[in-house]
């Protein structure tokens, strides 16, 4: 067991390496870095003091070797606008992305599991059509644009939530239903193919030959183990709406790390979006830890098999 977290903590090593030197490529590939720092019209002497007090004269390979150095370690220096740690700015929003991303996790887990219980317990019926026209309402309509139908009737029409900012609970009402709208349809979809599947298997009717009430037989024996392909699907979902927030945090003004990430990059203020790049990846592997974990406590033979490679890797 020790083995398989060694191996899974070494992955997430190499995976976040693999992640701050793309950052690295792309922020140098797009544009000169200091574009938007460099005012229109300096003189080229102001332009090299500029390039020295932020480390940019050195070559490329020297510069892509201090940053990875420091980056791997949570270190990106100050931001160039905010003129502080860019890690700490980023920090400093996260709880509010965090929050965010909780709720609409909730949201699309509910959702997605009711629905696509309700369609799979009958295939045909009048619930099940409703679900899954539902479902593919949900992943045919893009998260900016229900934001803004949200705001246009919950807030200016309705006048029931705030339109923007965090007033609150009910400010991350409408920006988590925008994030939470695609996850929560192609969960419903996933979990009713796999409990339909589930439901055909031969111990399915051997509890109910036992004489099993429908809802226990749904519940204790085709949900526990139609849930280990949707439980997968979530956790690769919590980095979707960690990286959907930046959209949903742009349209409702929402104080997240997405709307810090939206300004850096507007403002060309590199050390900040790094920084936002290296959370967002490093969130994104512990719930990918944490899921995996979860799903070897719902599935005995997934302990059985990380139990073998624990040894063999030992």
């Amino acid at each position: 067991m020790v083995g398989l977290l060694i191996n899974r903590l070494l992955h997430a090593v190499a995976v976040l390496f693999g992640v701050v030197s793309v950052t690295f490529a792309l922020l140098h590939l797009a544009r000169d870095p200091l574009a938007g720092l460099i005012p229109p019209g300096a003189a080229p002497e102001v332009e090299r003091q500029i390039r020295i007090a932020y480390g940019l004269d050195r070559p490329l390979p020297e510069q892509y070797l201090d940053f990875v150095g420091h980056a791997m370690r949570g270190d990106f220096g100050d931001s160039w606008r905010q003129g502080r740690p860019a890690l700490g700015a980023v920090l400093e929003r996260l709880p509010a992305t965090l929050w965010l991303t909780a709720v609409a996790t909730v949201m699309a887990v509910a959702v997605g599991s009711f629905l696509g219980v309700i369609s799979a317990a009958r295939p045909g019926s009048p619930w099940d059509i409703v679900a899954r026209s539902t479902a593919l309402l949900g992943q045919a309509v893009p998260a900016f644009w229900l934001g803004t139908m949200l705001i246009l009737l919950f807030a200016v029409a309705l006048q029931w939530l705030p339109s923007s900012g965090l007033q609150g609970p009910p400010g991350v009402i409408l920006p988590a239903l925008s994030l939470a709208a695609y996850p929560a349809a192609t969960l419903t979809r996933l979990l009713r193919a796999s409990m339909i599947e589930t439901l055909g298997a031969d111990y399915i009717r051997t509890a109910r030959a036992k004489g099993l009430s429908r809802s226990r037989i749904l519940i204790e024996h085709s949900l526990r183990n139609a849930a280990l392909p949707a439980l997968a699907f979530t956790g690769l979902q919590v980095g979707f709406l960690l990286g959907g927030a930046v959209i949903v945090e742009g349209v409702f003004a929402y104080p997240g790390i997405g709307a810090l990430a939206l300004d850096a990059v507007a403002a060309r203020d590199i050390p900040l979006v790094e920084a936002f790049v290296w959370v967002v990846a490093v969130m994104i592997l512990v719930v990918n830890l944490l899921t995996g974990a979860l799903a070897m406590l719902l599935d005995p033979r997934l302990r059985e098999d990380g139990l073998k490679l624990g040894g063999a890797a030992s």
